[in-house]
């Protein structure tokens, strides 16, 4: 196998290189760890940088506001980013929901939420997590009950990071008694603003709330916000993380970190 660099790729690395030690905001190239995301005031400028350079999406087809990169070339992007010492992209809404509606969402669905994320107008928080259902996530009990074209929402979910921050929070929900547990979960997107949600920050041990409670009280949700069939929510959760899990970019911290380890 040949394991060179194409003459191709290489001025793509290089043209990536130079683009972003000309375009990071000030105060942003320095070691990098992760002490929350969207709250970060640097790290939002640099995503909306990249949301008009159509970097952020960096894993999408131009189609839906992503760069259109070939696999390799989202390797060199990710390598270059990290070269530089600049976060590479992800998050609930570049990373995990975009994904899913990708490649379950319907069109409608698709034209709704993935320039938004694409272009960093849009932040998103998952509703996985409950009191009472942390790792036995099929356990979950917010309940959504189908009347006509809307759900009406109702329960908690907690550790939701930045839901302070978030427009929409995607969530599993509820939706049948019937059989295994994993059988009655449908995967639904909802509003922030919308009438009977609300949030209530965690304290962490160093005073700060990176993570919050979510209710959810008789909020009305439409049918057209759900993602895949009623009651298979559960697979999408599963495709949501697997998609998540495979990005180029996951790891990059970690190896800046021994890096500079390594030179201490």
């Amino acid at each position: 196998m040949d394991m060179h660099e194409s003459a191709e790729l290489s001025a793509f690395r290089s043209d990536v290189r130079d683009w972003v030690l000309a375009h990071q905001p000030e105060g942003l190239h320095r070691p990098y760890v992760y002490a929350g995301l969207e709250d970060n005031e640097v790290i939002n400028r640099w995503h909306k940088v990249l949301g008009e350079r159509h970097w952020l999406a960096y894993r999408w087809p131009e189609q839906w506001g992503g760069a259109g990169f070939s696999p390799q070339q989202q390797i060199v992007f990710a390598d270059e980013l990290r070269a530089c010492e600049v976060p590479v992209p992800r998050g609930f809404g570049v990373s995990m929901v975009g994904p899913l509606i990708l490649q379950f969402g319907t069109e409608a669905q698709k034209r709704r939420f993935l320039l938004p994320i694409a272009e960093h107008r849009e932040l998103w928080c998952q509703g996985y997590s409950e009191p009472n259902s942390g790792s036995d996530l099929a356990s979950l009990q917010t309940k959504a009950e189908l009347q006509g074209e809307h759900f009406i929402v109702n329960g908690q979910k907690t550790w939701t990071s930045r839901a302070n921050l978030a427009d929409w929070i995607f969530a599993l929900v509820r939706t049948s008694s019937k059989g295994a547990p994993q059988r009655g979960i449908s995967f639904i997107l909802v509003d922030m603003k919308t009438p009977g949600v609300s949030i209530r920050p965690i304290k962490q041990i160093d005073g700060h709330s990176g993570f919050y409670e979510t209710f959810f009280d008789s909020v009305q949700v439409p049918l057209e916000n759900m993602v895949g069939e009623l009651n298979e929510g559960w697979s999408m959760a599963k495709a949501l993380l697997a998609d998540a899990r495979s990005s180029p970019g996951e790891h990059g911290d970690l190896g800046r970190l021994l890096t500079h380890i390594q030179h201490l």
